[in-house]
């Protein structure tokens, strides 16, 4: 009896609205800004990392997220409006475009994911004949490479082998004979590749002489010889050949010098030219010399 009374005066007591200290602590803690964000933002992102690290961890949910991210990858990659189906080379010749089609082996149709197109543009630039390419994937689905070839401006004889090479000294293929491009200038001797742009000056400033240039020999890696019809050869010297070029044209349209008997011309003295007759008109003058001295001495 006395405990129900206990019990109805604690019941019947004003309840006091003043919170625990616990509650206190957390009322103040949730007027602090930080405190808030971490409870509202913190928290879930702590339970997330903790439930996906939890399935994470198991290595079978791991290969079938994987498989499904490879499917949807796989999915998306091979849409029609992805997939390149032929391959078009513009700016070669039939053979220099059958030299570009083999070093691009490709199946079609393949998906644009799949092309590394800078590694398809070096294999391209790789070969010998092209200058620069240019690879791309084109609106109609096909692989566009645009090729710029190298431009052969002479022959170099290379042993016994003619190399065709450009304004850059890079050769760009061969050729079996010289009759094949008699349209280019014919180069010899080592080092001649490394001096292209002073051999073609030297063609260029022929002037009348070019029909008669049968090509230049690069002698010592330092100078130039110029070889022309009837075994005739001009020596250039090492520092301003095509000055000295000028001199002889000019001596042979005043003198037709080179219409003579004129084995060699030597102009590596500027200063002092030299002539060499062929060995004809020398056994011819020999003799003349002989039978001069013969006469005035029978008189």
């Amino acid at each position: 009896m006395r405990s129900l009374i206990r019990r109805r005066k604690a019941a019947d007591a004003p309840h006091d609205p003043a919170p625990s200290r616990l509650g206190y602590r957390y009322q103040r803690l949730l007027l602090t800004p930080g405190f808030r964000v971490f409870v509202r933002v913190g928290v879930p992102i702590i339970l997330i990392a903790i439930i996906a690290t939890s399935w994470f961890s198991h290595a079978e949910n791991r290969a079938m997220l994987q498989a499904r991210i490879d499917d949807a990858r796989q999915s998306f990659q091979t849409r029609p409006q992805f997939m390149v189906k032929s391959m078009a080379i513009t700016g070669a010749d039939a053979a220099l475009e059958a030299e570009v089609a083999a070093v691009l082996p490709m199946v079609f149709p393949v998906s644009s994911f799949d092309l590394d197109l800078e590694a398809l543009r070096k294999q391209v630039e790789a070969l010998q004949a092209v200058k620069s390419a240019r690879v791309k994937v084109g609106e109609a689905g096909a692989l566009q490479v645009a090729v710029s070839p190298r431009v052969p401006v002479a022959l170099w004889r290379d042993g016994t082998t003619l190399r065709l090479i450009d304004a850059e000294g890079v050769q760009s293929g061969t050729v079996i004979a010289r009759s094949d491009r008699l349209d280019l200038p014919l180069i010899a001797g080592d080092g001649a590749e490394q001096n292209i742009a002073e051999a073609l000056a030297l063609h260029a400033g022929a002037g009348p002489l070019r029909d008669r240039v049968r090509g230049l020999v690069r002698m010592g890696e330092r100078r130039w010889d110029i070889v022309l019809d009837r075994d005739q050869r001009i020596l250039l010297p090492g520092e301003d050949p095509v000055a000295a070029f000028d001199r002889i044209i000019a001596l042979n349209e005043a003198q037709d010098m080179l219409e003579r008997d004129v084995a060699v011309v030597d102009m590596r003295n500027a200063n002092r030219p030299t002539l060499r007759m062929n060995e004809e008109a020398s056994l011819a003058l020999r003799r003349v010399n002989e039978i001069i001295p013969n006469n005035g001495a029978n008189e």
